[in-house]
C-alpha cells in the first residue's frame, strides 16, 4: 500500500476533507471570476440593454445565493471534522 492510502476510518475521512479542502476553494474562485465576469458584461459592456440588465441581477442574485451555501457546506465540513476528530 501506498502511504497515501487510508488504513483506518480517521484516515478515511481525512482523505475525504483533504479533496474537498482543495475542491472548495477552487469553486470559490471560479464562482468569484464567472460573478465579475458577468457583473463587467451586464453592467457595464451591455448598460444600456435592459434585457441584459435583468440577467444581470439574476446572475448577481444567484451568485450570492451560491456563495451562502457554499460558506454553509464548508462551515458544515469543519464543524464535523473538529467535532469528531477534535
Amino acid at each position: 500500500m501506498s502511504p497515501t492510502t487510508p488504513t483506518t476510518f480517521k484516515g478515511l475521512v481525512d482523505f475525504i476533507i483533504g479533496i474537498i479542502s482543495i475542491i472548495i476553494p477552487a469553486l470559490f474562485s471560479f464562482l468569484f471570476i464567472y460573478f465579475v465576469w458577468k457583473i463587467i458584461d451586464s453592467w457595464i459592456i451591455h448598460a444600456g440593454d435592459e434585457v441584459k440588465l435583468e440577467e444581470g441581477k439574476r446572475y448577481v442574485t444567484t451568485a450570492v445565493i451560491i456563495f451562502v451555501l457554499m460558506i454553509s457546506a464548508w462551515g458544515i465540513v469543519v464543524m464535523i471534522r473538529s467535532s469528531i476528530f477534535g
